[in-house]
């Protein structure tokens, strides 16, 4: 009898429990599981908490952090909505709500989420950043370089805007201030993987193939998970000779996302460098058909045919 009324007594504990205390445990649950890296399991309780109040910012802001880092973009566009949808001026949902865009190939309404925040937040250098990368992806460099600038002009110090910068400087062939910039974020940042890397890139431009392969050794040893690491590492030990590790970094890189043109790319180099003609035109062709202004596929596609 004494059990039976103890369990009675937590039933009536249980009962009395309030939704908003419920959730708010679910909530704690999730952020637990997260440091514990366990995504499916955060992404559980944060649902549990949802249902129990459909508008509960937290718990949408977080699942859609997860969905992001889990590449589920769809769904963490979704959520990052619905947040904005109960809190129109949620800037970090706005931001990230952005940035998936950006990574989903929505860039249009990634600039619309760009221009509403500098619109909200004109002195968050977010906003500006958002911009740029929108921009450049657009392929309007010079306007994502003046973004980028009016994002350092808030924050100077500012790592990720002055990456972002140099990889715009290295698309306009200006390498010597790109170098410059990137010697700027080193001394801020020193373990910013896409400094190396961008650096190696450089290098390699400038055929000093030898130093670009230990700059993204480097980025590599910050960011092993880096695919696009992997594929430039791929690509400068086929120019150093090194081609069936060179092959492994590329198709590891693949592996990651199977439609990496310039991983496709470079696995056409491979062939051909290796005097496999067939092989070489089945990558290379299909790569120039989608990307003909791609560095390096049209003389490759020629050294073929001559094969």
């Amino acid at each position: 009898m004494r059990w039976l009324l103890a369990l009675l007594l937590t039933g009536i504990l249980i009962s009395c429990d309030s939704q908003e205390d419920k959730k708010g445990r679910f909530l704690l649950k999730g952020n637990e599981k997260l440091k514990e890296n366990d995504t499916k399991s955060a992404i559980d309780f944060y649902s549990e908490a949802i249902k129990i109040d459909p508008e509960f910012i937290d718990a949408l802001y977080n699942r859609a952090l997860v969905y992001q880092r889990t590449n589920r973009l769809d769904e963490a566009i979704r959520d990052y909505g619905a947040v904005l949808a109960i809190s129109r001026t949620h800037r970090t949902s706005l931001f990230q709500r952005g940035l998936a865009l950006l990574d989903n190939g929505e860039y249009y309404k990634a600039l619309s989420d760009a221009e509403m925040s500098i619109q909200l937040f004109p002195d968050n250098w977010q906003s500006h950043f958002l911009h740029g990368l929108v921009l450049e992806q657009l392929n309007n460099h010079d306007d994502a370089l003046a973004a980028f600038e009016k994002g350092l002009q808030l924050e100077p110090e500012n790592s990720d805007l002055l990456v972002n910068k140099a990889i715009i400087l290295f698309q306009q062939r200006n390498f010597g201030e790109a170098k410059e910039t990137l010697q700027k974020a080193e001394k801020i940042n020193p373990e910013e993987a896409n400094i190396y890397n961008l650096r190696s890139m450089i290098l390699f431009e400038e055929e000093r193939v030898d130093l670009a392969l230990g700059e993204v050794e480097k980025a590599i040893s910050l960011n092993p998970r880096d695919a696009y690491y992997f594929n430039n590492r791929g690509l400068y030990k086929l120019y150093l000779g090194d081609l069936e590790s060179g092959l492994e970094d590329i198709n590891f890189s693949l592996r990651q996302n199977s439609r990496n043109l310039y991983a496709l790319r470079n696995k056409g180099i491979y062939y051909a460098k290796k005097g496999q003609k067939e092989l070489a035109l089945r990558y290379l062709e299909d790569v120039y058909e989608k990307a003909p202004d791609m560095e390096l596929v049209e003389a490759y596609l020629k050294l073929t045919q001559a094969l």
